[in-house]
């Protein structure tokens, strides 16, 4: 089943968590209420609800129940999105103008935290205390995992590790609890929760290396951001720290990085992305993401072959395809 056809077959439950995101964010404060919901309206894949819901198959599956776990996911990940873009400085995201360029840095920081706190206050809404615990642990090492980066803007020296530890916490950690906490909402049992976690895990660290790699391979069009706008953030993904290690381009690119970090946001990124290509950065890249979808892959053998075991392998194939 393609991603399409798979979105299409969950329209009607997916439609009910739109609706409650919206509901989550609106409020009696006007200008809060207008950015939160422009933020909304900007679309997304929504793919941290889908998880929720699929995984939710595999126990009692009752859409009431999985919402409360799928909408506060999704609202933590727009509110991180609201930071980043003050903290890039960017102007567009997915084509459409960010809360701090129509508004400011100032409103934007607000409306991160208030966006927040809307998703605490709808996952208050489910008693059980794992719930709470694992959301709080991972807000904790998303916010590590936003020091890490900004420790490292323009770092050429950092480890492959380190950028490993930095996505882990950033990206793949909420992907991986989207698949857990949906399988616990719907009572199923603790070791199918836990499967679904190592394939959520894997599969979001494939997503953000496939998102970094689009950052440099991808258009303007597909991306909805210029190409290089992590390197004009100073932010140094995988595809760079491996085509560093390659002497025959390491000193020319880091004279490219260097002038992107003299020039600023607006700076010409095009030939250090040439010198990239012209590497092996970004086929080292590939293969390890196709070495996470693969283990992802291998998670979801251990579980009961319903059809929801079959849409989250197709979900993995899509991410480690994936062009926009």
């Amino acid at each position: 089943m393609k991603l399409l056809d798979l979105y299409a077959k969950m329209k009607g439950d997916l439609n009910g968590i739109e609706k409650e995101l919206e509901r989550s964010v609106r409020d009696e404060h006007a200008l809060l209420s207008e950015t939160s919901v422009h933020l909304l309206k900007a679309g997304g894949k929504r793919i941290r609800p889908v998880f929720v819901l699929l995984a939710g198959k595999f126990g009692d599956y009752k859409l009431d129940v999985l919402k409360k776990v799928a909408v506060p996911l999704e609202l933590i990940h727009m509110a991180s999105l609201v930071h980043d873009d003050v903290i890039d400085d960017a102007d567009t995201r997915r084509g459409q103008p960010t809360v701090k360029s129509k508004w400011d840095n100032r409103i934007a920081m607000y409306t991160g935290d208030y966006i927040h706190g809307r998703a605490l206050s709808v996952a208050a809404e489910l008693k059980d205390p794992f719930v709470h615990q694992v959301l709080s642990s991972a807000l904790v090492q998303m916010c590590i995992g936003e020091m890490e980066q900004i420790r490292d803007f323009f770092n050429t020296d950092q480890s492959v590790r380190n950028y490993l530890l930095r996505i882990r916490r950033k990206t793949a950690l909420l992907i991986a609890i989207s698949c857990q906490l949906g399988a616990v909402a719907a009572g199923a049992e603790r070791k199918t929760a836990n499967q679904l976690y190592r394939f959520g895990y894997n599969v979001g660290m494939a997503f953000q290396i496939r998102d970094d790699l689009l950052d440099l391979y991808g258009t303007e069009k597909a991306i909805g951001k210029p190409p290089g706008s992590d390197m004009r953030q100073g932010n140094i993904t995988l595809p760079v720290i491996l085509a560093l290690r390659d002497e025959g381009i390491r000193e020319s690119l880091l004279h490219e990085i260097a002038a992107i970090r003299q020039q600023g946001l607006y700076a010409d990124a095009s030939r250090a992305i040439g010198l990239i290509k012209n590497s092996v950065g970004g086929s080292l890249a590939d293969e390890l993401a196709n070495r996470y979808i693969a283990k992802a892959l291998h998670a979801l053998q251990q579980l009961p072959a319903i059809p929801a075991r079959k849409n989250l392998m197709d979900i993995a194939h899509f991410v480690g395809k994936r062009n926009y």
